[in-house]
């Protein structure tokens, strides 16, 4: 069973970059494809970007694509994810999860491990 930890967060003005890392331990991390979900107060938990278990494919919701970008480094066992242009409805608390399966499905039923989640502040 594979444990994940989100880190980096913080409270940045619009227009700056941020990246934030989801640690994972307790598994083989190889064989788990990554994603990362966020969710504003009072708003559902909404699918961001995902990496399938051998980086051969991203996928991102269209309101960050050209923003954010999605990596992992298998020698850290850790999936980075880049933000870029931040603005201010980008504030939510990002959680990262995990699947052990090739697939990035956007729903989060699908998606098997959680953290606990990183708080993000974007100011305008």
């Amino acid at each position: 069973q594979v444990q994940l930890v989100e880190s980096g967060g913080g409270l940045v003005q619009a227009g700056a970059s941020l990246r934030i890392s989801c640690a994972a331990s307790g598994g083989t991390f190889s064989l788990y494809s990554i994603a990362w979900f966020r969710q504003a107060p009072g708003k559902e938990r909404q699918f961001v970007a995902a990496i399938t278990r051998n980086g051969g494919m991203t996928d991102y919701t269209d309101s960050v694509k050209g923003r954010f970008t999605i990596s992992r480094d298998g020698a850290k066992n850790t999936v980075y994810l880049q933000m870029n242009s931040l603005k201010p409805e980008d504030t939510a608390v990002y959680y990262c999860a995990a699947r052990p399966s090739s697939g990035v499905p956007r729903s989060t039923n699908w998606w098997d491990y959680w953290g606990v989640g990183t708080q993000v502040t974007v100011s305008s």
